[in-house]
């Protein structure tokens, strides 16, 4: 009888490890960068860097007996949002990761485990490119949206109309915190035309170095439109909160130019609003970048302003940016 079993044991896992075998594959994509930064402002020393970007992406996919799809992605990318030393994980290189069902019929269900997006949060770029994020450390402000992290289900529905996507995500309360959910809609149906809509909320929306929070919900227009070699975009971006003092509302804008199928000029700028008690102005970033794109290779230079960046007129609050790069796809 126990032989039997056996058997029957390793016929069975023996069935499972070549199904999975004949179903399965794994590629391995990856970029790397390098460059040179420069940010200066009046009254200010210069602050000069050069540093290294590095990221290794593997995915894993493959077709079930039942014609529905599953597929893994994990990315090795060392110092991914900054870990100080005191993280308990400082110096770790795992970094987002993901599983994946779909089909044609049901859609495609995401779990993210760590790094992930809610439905709002993936269309929140900025037209402009998110300028501000280039000045946060230097005490600039921050854009605010619904959240995500860790643990986020995003679930992207069949398309029903052709060129409309929509989505939809949840995060499941921590602590004392509230779940939080978005869903987003964009629309392609036109040829050189984008339109895109999201909103959601988070109930621990970080405020500021101080440790407060409130609850907010975001909402986030956008569009762009390509006509021959000129790109032009625009996107608004709000959030609102139960604290009267924390609503924010950033606009953004740009045009690109393609010069040839190499070469691209690109101008933007944003302009952030805030209702803080402290606010004396809006923040305001501008950006200009030329890139040139060989193969897998890109050359870029840009140069980049912070006017105003913490919401006050104090000449600390200026700053200049410009910056070198040299990046690999492959």
């Amino acid at each position: 009888m126990n032989n039997i079993k056996k058997i029957g044991l390793t016929a069975l896992a023996a069935s499972l490890v070549s199904t999975s075998a004949f179903a399965g594959a794994l590629e391995v994509s990856g970029s790397a960068s390098m460059a040179w930064e420069n940010y200066s402002g009046d009254g200010k020393n210069s602050t000069k860097s050069i540093s290294m970007g590095n990221q290794i992406t593997f995915s894993g996919s493959g077709e079930l007996d039942n014609g529905m799809n599953v597929s893994l992605s994990f990315v090795i990318d060392e110092f991914d949002g900054g870990q100080a030393s005191s993280v308990a994980n400082a110096g770790s290189v795992f970094d987002a990761h993901s599983v994946s069902v779909s089909s044609d019929a049901l859609g495609t269900l995401k779990l993210s485990g760590e790094g992930g997006s809610s439905a709002q949060a993936a269309i929140n770029t900025t037209a402009a490119g998110d300028i501000w994020d280039n000045f946060d450390g230097k005490g600039g402000t921050k854009l605010r949206e619904s959240r995500s992290g860790d643990n986020v289900v995003h679930y992207t529905l069949p398309e029903m109309v052709d060129g409309l996507t929509a989505a939809v995500s949840y995060s499941h309360a921590a602590g004392n915190d509230e779940s939080d959910s978005a869903y987003a809609l964009t629309y392609a149906g036109v040829e050189g035309l984008s339109v895109s809509y999201g909103q959601g909320s988070n109930d621990a929306q970080a405020l500021g170095s101080g440790g407060s929070t409130a609850n907010t919900d975001s909402t986030t227009m956008s569009a762009s439109y390509v006509y021959g070699s000129v790109t032009v975009a625009y996107s608004d971006h709000e959030s609102d909160s139960n604290t009267a003092t924390a609503d924010q509302e950033a606009t953004s804008f740009k045009v690109s130019y393609t010069l040839t199928d190499e070469i691209s000029v690109t101008y933007g700028q944003e302009e952030i609003d805030s209702n803080g008690a402290a606010e004396l102005t809006d923040a305001e970033y501008t950006k200009v970048t030329t890139s040139y794109t060989s193969g897998g290779m890109t050359v870029s230079a840009n140069y980049q302003e912070g006017d105003n960046t913490s919401y006050t007129t104090a000449k600390s609050e200026d700053w200049e940016y410009y910056g070198l790069s040299l990046s690999f796809a492959f």
